[in-house]
């Protein structure tokens, strides 16, 4: 019987190989990330090489904002936290925030090819990977539902887009995870337009945040838990703002969930791992940094 089987899988496998060949033929396309040509149907134009590497992230990291910490943060606090230099000397207004991996190589030019080339495809895969990061968080979730809210575009930038890529990512992660999570969008407003964060002093962070968020419906979140969902978490002022605001209309409290994260030493090589553990990693300029980024978050306190 086993025999049979084998033989009538056999077509199908065939078949699909010569679909796939012919494919290649009539439609030739290369990787968006290597440049090498794909040899297999899909809707993302992006080989499985190039997507196998996109590992989660490795290394000692804070349980609080999910930087890198030094070996001498690697032991937990009282509360059993991993805190980095700056999450020991200030209190965040979220509960913690973590990132599936590095915002580099190919997972950052994944990100680029949804939120820059509108290729709407890559919300699955990196939808895939957010509902991986979030499956460390779920411990920390008492209520039975979670509101899922996306950080929101201004309405011109979402216009010229088609759409919110942290939105896209949200509903394509949903699909991965059980019924804890309810999706809320419009919700959380940006009152007006940002510039990018990257390149900004902590100052100029400050001021191009101002008063960029707030809740439009605060009935929706007293009480609620949040889960805070974006493409990526940068310098983090982005989603302390958005956390802020969430707090202040009532929310129970607020977690972060991105694809990527940046990191400070991106060099260090990342390994396979179950995203809720932590492991070792060395860096020399963490003290420096933590002192501009707790310049930068104070200055966004009320």
């Amino acid at each position: 019987m086993a025999r049979h089987l084998i033989v009538l899988r056999q077509p199908s496998f065939w078949a699909r190989r010569a679909a796939e060949s012919l494919f290649s033929v009539l439609f030739p396309s290369d990787c968006r990330i290597c440049g090498l040509p794909l040899l297999n149907i899909s809707r993302l134009p992006v080989c499985p090489d190039c997507l196998a590497v996109m590992l989660p992230i490795a290394g000692n990291v804070c349980s609080v904002c999910g930087e890198r910490v030094l070996s001498a943060y690697a032991d937990y606090d009282a509360n059993g936290l991993r805190r980095c230099p700056v999450c020991r000397r200030i209190e965040r207004p979220f509960g913690r925030a973590v990132a599936y991996g590095s915002y580099d190589g190919g997972l950052r030019e994944l990100i680029h090819l949804l939120k820059y080339n509108g290729v709407r495809p890559a919300a699955s895969v990196l939808g895939r990977m957010l509902a991986e990061a979030v499956i460390a968080l779920e411990p920390a979730f008492e209520q039975a539902k979670v509101l899922v809210i996306p950080v929101p575009l201004y309405r011109t930038k979402r216009r010229q887009r088609g759409f919110n890529q942290a939105e896209l990512i949200a509903r394509a992660a949903l699909k991965h995870q059980a019924g804890q999570f309810e999706l809320a969008t419009g919700i959380l407003e940006r009152t007006r337009d940002t510039h990018s964060q990257i390149g900004l002093t902590s100052h100029q962070r400050r001021e191009n945040l101002r008063g960029a968020f707030a809740v439009a419906r605060a009935a929706q979140v007293t009480g609620r838990e949040v889960l805070l969902v974006d493409d990526v978490y940068t310098t983090g002022t982005t989603a302390s703002e958005c956390a802020r605001v969430l707090r202040r209309a009532g929310a129970a409290g607020v977690w972060v969930a991105t694809v990527a994260r940046t990191l400070k030493n991106v060099g260090f090589k990342e390994t396979g791992f179950n995203v809720s553990e932590f492991q070792g990693f060395n860096g020399e300029n963490l003290e420096n940094d933590a002192s501009v980024e707790l310049e930068d978050f104070e200055t966004l306190k009320p």
